[in-house]
């Protein structure tokens, strides 16, 4: 799974270096087998942005994303257009979203949603169905693809940050960028995110991939 999500990053038009940054010596074993530049970080990091943090201090990169490594499927265009959204924009982070279409989804913790301005930032995501429809009628919803882009400064600073009563009944780290007065540039994408959190999950990844490289 990692080195399909390496593969698949590695594709990004935008990204000029790739590193996977772990506390975790199985996941460095497992990178070396397919050469792939790894970092090793502290293990008491709360969330993934502040592991991005630490890696980030001692790059010259500008802009800094952050990949889960349990996408294989991601899709490199989807990385491209969320760099391209902060690139030239005032908000210091970015991130991607989606068209909820199945139904069940709306109502599933896992699946968080958000919802944005006029001017595509973010206004709070959440694990329950947000907005909040009060009449009958169309509904529309999207959820949070979880890849980040950051500013670096910003990076650098994000682990100082108080965390918030948000952040802490959430469960959500981007929570506190919000909470501390910071915008989120939120960029739509098609890419429909297929996280592996189960074996189940990997059983229906891999049946995907396996169809598409036939398909091609």
């Amino acid at each position: 799974m990692l080195q399909h999500v390496w593969e698949r990053a590695s594709q990004a038009r935008y990204l000029t270096e790739l590193i996977i940054a772990t506390d975790d010596q199985r996941i460095r074993n497992a990178a070396a087998q397919f050469q792939a530049k790894v970092r090793m970080t502290r293990a008491d990091h709360p969330s993934g942005t502040d592991r991005a943090a630490e890696v980030a201090a001692s790059s010259d990169a500008q802009l800094v994303v952050n990949i889960q490594g349990d996408e294989p499927m991601i899709d490199p265009a989807a990385i491209d257009a969320a760099i391209l959204g902060v690139l030239d924009h005032e908000a210091p982070m970015g991130t991607l979203k989606k068209k909820i279409v199945r139904e069940r989804e709306i109502t599933d913790p896992n699946v968080v949603k958000v919802v944005t301005d006029r001017d595509e930032n973010a206004i709070y995501f959440s694990r329950s169905p947000i907005p909040y429809v009060r009449d009958a009628g169309e509904r529309t919803y999207f959820k949070h693809v979880g890849l980040y882009v950051y500013k670096r400064e910003f990076l650098l600073a994000y682990p100082d940050f108080p965390v918030g009563p948000l952040e802490r009944a959430e469960r959500l780290e981007q929570l506190r960028a919000l909470e501390n007065g910071f915008k989120i540039r939120v960029v739509e994408t098609d890419y429909e995110s297929l996280g592996v959190d189960t074996p189940d999950d990997w059983k229906l990844v891999a049946e995907l991939y396996e169809k598409m490289m036939v398909t091609r």
